[in-house]
């Protein structure tokens, strides 16, 4: 009997995994199905065209699919020092109650809908962008900073569980062979969590470059490339949520499903070429 439940065990697990590889792949065959016909009219060159003119037939992506990764790149790179600093004061230097509080209001700070940042982006944070940088204080830098503000709570959440499982034993013995508590945290606690740092950092990212709602309070929706940052720029989700329903050509329709196939190429090539170089680094570390 305890040999047939293992094996039950085994297979139904198998089938577990084997469902998630199969939802995947239907993803990417119903949009690919749905795009076809935008691909066939445009091929490759939708991905580097820049005009978007739904009353003239003629659509290209760039400018959301520069919007989509610029923004990212804003998110990842204001949020991600931020995060582990956040994460280093909770889990080596803050008191025990500051950091039972602190670490509290960052787990808030992570329930909250992602539409109440961007209300919150548009209503508070743009009027002061915009006092600071002129123009609207709508665009790709606006943008940028609410996804940072986002994604800060996961990456702080996830890096301060990886410190925390540092085995005191380590420390102590640095400490006892005269490291100062830099020292510690650079050549023993950092080292020994960079697995759960980068880990944090790929789930980040995959949830900026896919983030809608938030993004669409303050991108500005503009169909081009913007010439700064600070400028009204587009995203591919934004495009998605604002023009879905104003689709009223099948050409105009697939195109629109176009680009959802190409978020998903971009989020999957991202986070596969990340745990890639993880993969490949941790090898290198063994050697």
């Amino acid at each position: 009997m305890d040999r047939f439940l293992d094996k039950l065990f085994q297979h139904a697990t198998r089938l577990m995994a084997v469902s998630v590889l199969l939802v995947l792949g239907a993803l990417f065959v119903v949009l690919f199905k749905e795009a076809k016909p935008a691909i066939d009219a445009f091929g490759l060159h939708f991905i580097v065209n820049t005009k978007w003119a739904p009353n003239m037939d003629i659509f290209g992506g760039w400018p959301a699919i520069y919007g989509s990764i610029v923004s990212t790149a804003i998110a990842m790179l204001i949020a991600t020092p931020v995060a582990i600093g956040v994460a280093i004061f909770l889990s080596e230097l803050a008191p025990p109650a500051v950091a039972a509080v602190v670490g509290m209001a960052i787990e808030l700070l992570a329930a909250i809908p992602s539409i109440i940042y961007g209300m919150w982006g548009l209503f508070y944070l743009a009027p002061v962008l915009r006092n600071l940088w002129g123009g609207s204080g709508l665009g790709l830098a606006t943008a940028g900073v609410v996804l940072s503000i986002m994604i800060l709570p996961f990456m702080a959440a996830i890096t301060r569980d990886a410190m925390k499982t540092t085995p005191a034993i380590l420390k102590e013995s640095a400490y006892g062979m005269g490291a100062t508590r830099w020292e510690v945290l650079k050549d023993v606690v950092l080292p020994f969590v960079k697995s759960g740092i980068i880990g944090s950092i790929i789930l980040a990212l995959g949830r900026a470059v896919g983030e809608t709602m938030a993004v669409t309070f303050v991108m500005g929706n503009a169909h081009k490339v913007p010439h700064s940052i600070f400028e009204p720029a587009t995203s591919i989700p934004v495009t998605l949520a604002n023009e879905f329903t104003e689709a009223d050509t099948d050409l105009y329709y697939s195109s629109l499903f176009y680009l959802a196939l190409i978020l998903l190429v971009i989020s999957f090539t991202v986070i596969a070429l990340a745990k890639f170089w993880f993969l490949r680094d941790r090898r290198e570390a063994r050697v």
